[in-house]
This record gives structure tokens, C-alpha cells and sequence, in this order.
């Protein structure tokens, strides 16, 4: 299919100052989504659904160092209107088509431009910089004021730094969910985005960013109990020292009095409201991969290879029946290798541990010879990747991306950037861009949620910012059912996550315990399978011990063939916190997951998008005693009948998974 484009200019208005109007209206294109921008004294915007306002009137407005403001007082110059009709070719996405389909409305200023465009599914604004010389920004006003106290689905920053705000911006990016009303909000505490608030009427909003190349990314604050969330931002670094003592990240040690550094006609980040009636529509919102900066045309990409990666981390290195002593070395490593080719899994990660302390990319611990290694994978069709701390790496990326990209690595997964301050973010764009001379795919660890970066770069396979399951690892009393449930509709909003599932030694709430070296987790074992279809994830970990898997082998064959990339995604159902359904086409085939909370339930599924035939269907669903044994699992395969309807029974912390193909 052709990329279609159809732009159509709706209205153009030259403003005088005497007969500018004040009030500005955007509907989207299905007309049930509107948007009102009020440019009298300050820029402010409000949104309504079906008529019902869900975001009252907004100030923002960027303040620049010598005193400038967008958004002030200065007068308004030209409004146009415009209708785009478009289709974009996604690569290395969950699904292969986005249709980006938008009315926009551009303001025009002397020093600045305001565009907001609304979708079917959500707002966005961006401010547009007209200036002709670089500039310092001060801060940026943003604002969204809700017209009641609703309640929201929160991510605060994990740390107990009181009265320290600012501390909290160095932070990992990974925290459960506190649902509690607005007005409520923790006022010790930052969150980070995205962040989901509940309207009136099931409508959802979620709250993100997308387009971050070279500004700070944002979080969210509530200080005085009001019904208004405001923006914050980190300011610029101008003294970095070694972070945690290990060297593998840094810490700021001083700011500048701005937040930004920014070139002469930048454009600022899109400000992003996405919107659902229902819930289930949350998990299929495209907004910020269609708002991100399109890949270079001219770019090849081809040989960013998605896929399943053995990961030595989460079960610790815990091997066993082997006659070797496992760990960091090469038997050990080559063990994962066997056993990666023997399932058909694409990758294995050396995490922390394969180069001499955390500063040092350039020397090989003795007990590793990586060359061997190398060689070794790629006799067996197995590409290794390589874990880096965030210092060392972004100290020299060329000569870590050249050296290591010409003895055969595939990439790197780089870990505790831990901010998002305009230096931090300036490192994901510059590393991807280096990487990428060198055909190395990046997985970011230790970072804030994607922001379409990896559309813009496609070679950034993943990022983290979630709660994945290594909290398991040390995590006694965390609800990680229930946070399952929750993220689908919230972070993969934002994009891919690393979650790193697939946990052989499964748990119900009652039994579940953490243990560092023999990790489990909570739920069923379809709980654990049901995550590769229902999270999306290109480059998907398998956390557990390779022998683990080969005492497994129906699982581990299941997951090693789940696709990591999709042409098709519908949302099928689904409430936030409660259950999840999802279903994903790869070819000719189609992939179904349920997730459930710990309520058990029966869920019934319309397959209306099957087309004529009949159709084979292979269940993993939980066994009858998964309640109480959470590994209690059975296959099945059979016809699909012809009314094209699934009908799942769910345990407590249960999981489903259906994979239907044509006869």
C-alpha cells in the first residue's frame, strides 16, 4: 500500500490586532473530540468528549531566559486550519499500518507557533520557536486542570526524599501505580508520566509526551491539593560526578538557572492527551509513535533483527545438571547458547559482570573469551548483546559501538541513565545515531518511557521504564498481578517496555516469596505466557534459568515462537486493573492474550475480525487446580467453532492465550 497524504488548508485568517478573536475551535475528525484555545492575555485550552468537558481551561506558556514568554501577552498574527489524512508505514511496531488521521490548528506569533491537533483518540500540542539565535529556556508552564476531583492512576517517582523535589528527578522510572483522587496527591512526591486520569462517563485520558529529542522530559505535580496537575522539569546539569559510588552512572552535582539549551527554530516536545471511551481502546492508542519524527527515508533498517533474548540476570547465572561451575564465564555462556539454538531464541544478553568493574567496557574479565563466544553463537545462529552502564558507554560510544560491532556484538542494552534531564535525553538521540553507524540495536535500561524515539531510530529495540518483573527478585509485598493488568493501558501506551517475563516457577498470592537466585512470580503460568502477546516488547527476554526451560519444553517453545513485532493489533476488552484482552496478527495467523487481576472470571470473546473459513485454534489456558498450584496449565488444540467465539475461564492471577489459524 502507497503512503497516502491529503492535507487540506480549512481556513487562513490574517489577524490585525484590533479584530483578533480570542477563541479558537478544533474538533477532531469524527466531530466528538473538541478542542477550545483562548488567546486572550495567556494561551490556555480546554477539551470536551461527546460534549462533556474533561479538561478545563489550561494556561502554558515557555519562559525564556532573557524574559521572553510564548504564550504571553503577544499579539496573534495568523490562525489556519488544516485536515491531514494519512497512512504511516510503522517499522519494528505493533502493527504495521498507523493511520494518522488529524485537524490541526496552527497559532502564529511573532516569536513562536502553537500547533494542536486533534485526533479521533486524543489532543496534542506543541510550541514551535521562531527565532533566529540559539536561546536558554527558564521553564515551561504546563498545566492540566480537570473540572473535578477525579481520580488517577499515579506512577510517583519511588524514592522517600521529603521536602527534596528536585532530588527526585534521579530516579529509575519504575513504581507500581497509587489510584487515589487528584486533590490527593502525595504532595512529598513527583510522578513520572504516563499518568491516567478517570472522567466522567468511562472516558479515560492519559497523559504523556512524545517527539523528545533535545529538552527535558516531563513530570507531573500537585502541591496544593487543587484540581490541577502542572508540569516539572529538571534543569540543565553543569557539573556531573560519578553516581552510587560504582561508576556506572552519573549524578548531578549542580544546575544552571534554565532547563533547556535550544537551537534557533526548534520545535518543543508534543504535550499528549490521549483519550479513550473505553478502556480497552487505551491499549491500542498509536499517539505518540505518530507524533514522533519519522525515521530518515533514506535509511536502511533492515538488518535491526527483533527477537527473543536468553537472560543470565534474573535467574542469576542459576544453572544446573552440568558438570562445569556455573557463572561469568564461558562454559556457562555456551550452555545459553545451546540452549537458545535449540528453541529457535534469537539472542543471549551478557549483563553486568562480562568486563572488568562498571567503568571498564575495554578489557574482558579473564574467565570470558568473547571472540570464542562469538564464534560460537554464530556457528548456531545466536547473536550476543552486551549489558553497559550509562557513564562508561555515553564516555565513548564510537569506540565502544566500533570495536564491539566489528568483533560481531548485535548491540547493546545500556542501563541507569536515571534521569531525563536535556543531557540525559540528548544521549539516547546521540547513541542511537552513533549505534547506528555500526548496525548496533540499543535497549535502554534504567530510563524514562519511550517517546518515539524508537521511530525515529528504529534500532532502539526497547527501552524499560516499567516495573518489570526483577523486582520480583527483591520485591516481598508488591501486587504484581494487579500492576500487570494496570500497565497495558498506561505505559505501552508510551511504547515498547522490557518487562523480562517469563517465570517458570509461578506462584498464587498466598505461596508467592521473592528470592534473589531463584526468582518466581506471581500468577499462573498462562499469566507468564499470556505476557508475550498482550505486552509488546521487539527484543523480549526469557528472565529464567535455560535449565529451567528445558524441563519445559511445550512453554519454551511456545515462547520462543511468539512474533516480537506485528502487521495487526485490536484491543478486544478489557478494564483497567481488572483484565486485559488483546489480539495481534503476524501473517496469517492471529495470536489472542487475557490477563486477569486476582479475580477469577469468564471472559467471552467476539473474533468478528476473522475473516470467511474455518480456522484451527491451539488454547493455553490455566488448569483446573491453578488456583492453588499456579503452574497447573493445559494445552489444547482444536477447531475454531463457527460462531468465532472464545469463551475463557480465568483463575486468580490466570492467563490465556489462543493461537488461531487458517485450515
Amino acid at each position: 500500500m502507497k503512503k497516502v497524504l491529503l492535507a487540506t488548508v480549512l481556513a487562513v485568517m490574517s489577524i490585525s490586532a484590533t479584530a483578533a478573536p480570542k477563541l479558537h475551535s478544533l474538533t477532531s475528525p469524527d466531530g466528538k473530540i473538541a478542542v477550545t484555545v483562548n488567546t486572550d492575555k495567556c494561551l490556555n485550552y480546554s477539551i470536551s468528549v461527546d460534549g462533556n468537558q474533561v479538561l478545563a481551561p489550561s494556561e502554558i506558556a515557555i519562559t525564556l531566559n532573557d524574559g521572553t514568554v510564548y504564550g504571553g501577552s503577544e499579539t496573534l498574527r495568523k490562525a489556519v486550519k488544516t485536515s491531514v489524512r494519512n497512512v504511516i508505514k510503522a517499522q519494528i511496531y505493533r502493527k504495521s499500518e498507523i493511520n494518522d488521521n488529524y485537524n490541526q490548528l496552527e497559532l502564529t506569533y511573532k516569536a513562536f507557533k502553537v500547533l494542536f491537533r486533534a485526533y479521533d483518540d486524543g489532543v496534542a500540542y506543541r510550541f514551535v520557536s521562531l527565532s533566529k539565535k540559539n536561546f536558554e529556556v527558564r521553564d515551561e508552564k504546563v498545566e492540566f486542570a480537570f473540572p473535578d476531583n477525579w481520580n488517577a492512576y499515579i506512577p510517583y517517582v519511588n524514592q522517600n526524599d521529603e521536602g527534596a523535589l528536585e532530588e527526585q528527578f534521579h530516579n529509575s522510572f519504575e513504581n507500581t501505580y497509587k489510584h487515589e483522587s487528584i486533590a490527593d496527591w502525595d504532595k512529598t512526591h513527583l510522578a513520572f508520566l504516563p499518568l491516567m486520569v478517570e472522567a466522567e462517563n468511562g472516558v479515560k485520558l492519559c497523559i504523556s509526551e512524545s517527539d523528545l529529542l533535545s529538552y527535558p522530559g516531563m513530570f507531573l505535580y500537585n502541591g496544593d491539593g487543587s484540581r490541577t496537575l502542572t508540569g516539572r522539569f529538571p534543569k540543565y546539569p553543569t557539573k556531573r560526578g560519578i553516581g552510587d559510588g560504582d561508576g556506572r552512572n552519573f549524578y548531578v552535582e549542580s544546575t544552571a538557572d534554565y532547563i533547556a539549551r535550544c537551537n534557533a527554530g526548534c520545535s518543543f516536545p508534543w504535550r499528549v492527551v490521549a483519550i479513550s471511551r473505553h478502556d480497552w481502546e487505551m491499549t491500542d492508542n498509536d499517539m505518540i509513535y505518530r507524533l514522533a519524527t519519522p525515521a530518515d527515508p533514506k535509511s536502511d533498517y533492515s538488518w535491526v533483527k527483533p527477537g527473543k533474548v536468553a537472560w543470565d540476570w534474573w535467574n542469576d547465572w542459576n544453572i544446573y545438571g552440568v558438570d562445569f561451575k556455573s557463572g561469568i564465564n564461558n562454559d556457562t555462556y555456551k550452555y545459553y547458547i545451546d540452549f537458545a539454538s535449540k528453541f529457535g531464541v534469537q539472542y543471549i544478553i551478557m549483563d553486568e559482570g562480562w568486563s572488568v568493574g562498571f567503568e571498564d567496557l575495554f578489557t574482558v574479565v579473564p574467565e570470558i573469551n568473547l571472540e570464542e563466544l562469538i564464534a560460537y553463537g554464530k556457528e548456531r545462529n545466536v547473536g550476543i548483546i552486551l549489558w553497559a552502564g550509562y557513564r562508561p558507554f555515553a564516555n565513548d560510544i564510537e569506540k565502544a559501538c566500533k570495536l564491539y560491532s566489528e568483533m560481531g556484538i548485535k548491540g547493546f542494552k545500556v542501563d541507569f541513565m536515571d534521569t531525563c534531564d536535556q543531557v540525559a535525553v540528548d544521549f539516547h538521540r546521540e547513541a542511537a545515531e552513533i549505534a547506528e553507524k555500526y548496525h548496533m540495536m540499543l535497549d535502554f535500561h534504567g530510563t524514562y518511557k519511550p517517546t518515539g524515539l524508537n521511530r525515529t531510530h528504529p534500532n532502539i529495540i526497547n527501552y524499560e521504564g516499567i516495573f518489570g518483573l526483577e523486582n520480583m527478585k527483591w520485591n516481598q509485598d508488591c501486587d504484581q498481578v494487579t500492576y500487570d493488568v494496570t500497565l497495558p493501558y498506561i505505559r505501552f501506551f508510551a511504547g515498547p517496555a522490557d518487562y523480562t517475563q517469563g517465570a517458570m516457577r509461578n506462584a498464587n498470592r498466598d505461596n508467592y516469596r521473592s528470592v534473589w537466585d531463584e526468582g518466581m512470580s506471581q500468577g499462573t503460568r498462562c499469566h507468564q505466557l499470556a505476557e508475550y502477546v498482550v505486552f509488546s516488547s521487539p527484543l523480549n527476554m526469557l528472565c529464567d534459568s535455560p535449565s529451567n526451560y528445558i524441563n519445559e519444553p511445550e512453554c519454551t517453545s511456545y515462547i520462543a515462537g511468539v512474533p516480537e513485532v506485528w502487521d495487526e493489533t485490536i484491543a478486544l476488552d478489557g478494564k483497567v486493573a481488572e483484565y486485559i484482552a488483546v489480539a495481534r496478527r503476524k501473517g496469517n495467523d492471529w495470536y489472542v492474550g487475557i490477563l486477569n487481576n486476582w479475580d477469577s472470571r469468564d471472559v467471552e470473546l467476539k473474533l468478528d475480525f476473522l475473516g470467511e473459513g474455518n480456522y484451527n485454534i491451539t488454547v493455553y489456558k490455566d488448569g483446573v487446580n491453578a488456583d492453588r498450584a499456579a503452574r497447573d496449565y493445559k494445552k489444547v488444540t482444536c477447531e475454531l467453532p463457527s460462531c468465532k467465539t472464545i469463551k475463557a475461564h480465568l483463575a486468580s492471577g490466570g492467563g490465556y492465550v489462543a493461537i488461531i489459524t487458517r485450515k
